[in-house]
């Protein structure tokens, strides 16, 4: 649940948000998806509603109306390891709106992935806020885009998961506003038994990640690989980290596949490059060797 939006890039327009590359990675690995989010009546819209159909998801639940333009995001590409996004507000996907549905949807589901952007406008926000009671497994995915994002607003909805993803800029600034200064590993055991947790994982960039759970820290190596650019790349590895999660993976096995999906996303350009398991399993095998 979240955003849905075109990433504008020098050297054009690609599809894009957070819940919506999660989507579509998840699908890619052998999911069953819905995306929730909200599109204007325009042909941005109309747009990304044909991307996803022809990438075989389904749009049932992506709301329309006219009275909000599509979501629109601006990246900077100049430092390809470290993108910088100008996101434009109000948009279609700040005024999801609740019903019956959704909440028949939620409470089936097996899990519900959400980030902190989408929670940034009332609209949306009450719209979540309704629907997590309803959920068997929540799972956060903390994206602190400034001025997009409150304390309270993150803090609540750390209070209401399961499973949280985050970097390491992320975990440090959100240690800070406990008064934390303790080192990565110290502070997701203190995150995951301040909020009950049943798991963080923190991203670490090409250093790979760590995934904490069961009170225990597990750790994987980044991919040597050439990058094209990261846009996506963390997307990708939460849908793998979660597909992993669902067939009943150890942790470990969790986090290398989802390093190396990551790392495979930023082999390409764009946050939605066509990838499958045999490529996941490809790049594993190679750094096996």
């Amino acid at each position: 649940m979240g955003e849905i939006l075109w990433d504008v890039l020098p050297t054009g327009k690609q599809p894009g948000g957070a819940p919506f590359n999660v989507a579509v990675h998840l699908y890619q690995l052998g999911q069953s998806v819905d995306l929730i989010s909200r599109v204007g009546d325009d042909d941005l819209g109309r747009q990304l509603l044909a991307f996803l159909e022809e990438r075989n998801l389904r749009t049932d639940f992506v709301q329309h109306g006219p009275a909000h333009q599509t979501g629109v995001v601006k990246a900077n590409v100049d430092d390809r390891h470290e993108v910088v996004y100008e996101i434009v507000q109000p948009v279609a996907w700040d005024y999801i709106q609740y019903d019956e549905a959704l909440a028949q949807l939620i409470s089936a589901a097996d899990m519900l992935v959400f980030g902190s952007l989408a929670s940034r406008t009332p609209a949306t926000r009450a719209t979540l806020y309704r629907l997590l009671p309803q959920a068997r497994f929540k799972v956060f995915d903390v994206n602190l885009r400034p001025p997009h994002y409150t304390r309270e607003v993150v803090g609540y909805l750390l209070e209401n998961s399961n499973l949280v993803k985050m970097n390491h800029h992320e975990l440090a600034e959100i240690m800070g506003w406990f008064g934390k200064t303790a080192d990565d590993e110290l502070a997701i055991e203190w995150l995951a038994a301040r909020f009950s947790l049943q798991a963080v994982c923190v991203t670490l960039g090409a250093e790979g990640a760590l995934l904490y759970t069961n009170g225990q820290l597990h750790r994987s190596a980044g991919f040597p690989i050439e990058v094209k650019d990261t846009i996506g790349s963390g997307d990708a590895f939460l849908a793998a980290l979660l597909t992993g999660w669902q067939a009943g993976l150890s942790p470990t096995e969790c986090l290398h596949r989802a390093c190396a999906t990551g790392a495979l996303v930023a082999t390409h350009q764009g946050a939605t490059p066509i990838i499958s398991e045999a490529d996941v399993v490809k790049l594993l095998n190679i750094r096996t060797i």
